[in-house]
Formats: C-alpha cells, structure tokens, sequence
C-alpha cells in the first residue's frame, strides 16, 4: 500500500510531463486567437513577471532564450506582445503584453478555473477550500523564496 506523500508525489509528477502540461495548455488556449500550447508558456510568464527581457522570461518560463524569443515573435505578430528597448541594457529588448495580450491571458485564465471547476464538481466547497489550502502551502513550500 502507498503512502499518501507517494500518491501526491505520482499525482504531482503526472501533471508535470510535458505531454500533459501541452494537453492543459491546448485546452487553455482553444479558442483564444493568437495563443497555442507552444507560446502559451511565454504569454502565461509574461502575465507573471510584467515587461522583462528575453533572457529573464526564458529562465522563469524553463525555454532557451533562442525558443522563448520566437515564440515571443510570434505572439508579437498576433498582436499580445510587443517589443522596447530595455533602458537598462542597450543591447536587449523588453518585451510586454499589449492590451490585447492582456485580454488573452484573462481568457486562458478563465479557461483554467472552467477546467478546475469541472474537476472538482463532485467535491463539497469545504473540501475545495481545504484542498485549496493545502495547495497554496505546498506552492510555499516547494517554490524558491
């Protein structure tokens, strides 16, 4: 018999597999236009570090600098990213979310709580927020700083 900290250990390690984070993204990003499972983690990293470089967004985001620059080209492209001069660096390029990008990665969000929503439907809400509790811990425990 497994221990409960091996079954979330299993559970925990699932959700990590990139065939299964691109599953999520591709569900997050359907119907968003300009987003797919490849950008979504630039987009997504963007929305949580503010106007960044290259460099920056590709050691949070866990792309080379190469990748996350051509994903941050496309997105650029599609209108959610745009692109400055970083006043602090004049050989690199700040990059940010347009008001566009801005309303995309609120509709991946949201497609995010819909998903969450769903899997947790056959939960009472105590046993939601103690699991919501309990996640925010570990998120504390488990994440630098």
């Amino acid at each position: 018999m497994t221990t409960p900290t091996e079954r979330i250990a299993v559970a925990f390690g699932a959700l990590l597999l990139r065939g299964n984070r691109t599953h999520l993204y591709d569900r997050l990003t359907a119907g968003v236009n300009g987003v797919d499972s490849t950008t979504y983690p630039v987009l997504s990293g963007l929305a949580r570090t503010g106007p960044t470089t290259a460099s920056r967004l590709a050691d949070l985001v866990g792309l080379d600098r190469t990748v996350t620059t051509r994903y941050a080209g496309r997105l650029e492209k599609a209108g959610l990213v745009a692109r400055a001069a970083d006043a602090d660096d004049r050989r690199a390029t700040r990059l940010s979310l347009t008001d566009e990008g801005r309303r995309a990665v609120a509709a991946s969000r949201a497609g995010l709580e819909a998903i969450l929503a769903e899997a947790l439907e056959t939960s009472s809400p105590e046993e939601v927020e103690v699991f919501a509790r309990m996640l925010e811990r570990l998120r504390d425990a488990l994440l630098p700083g």
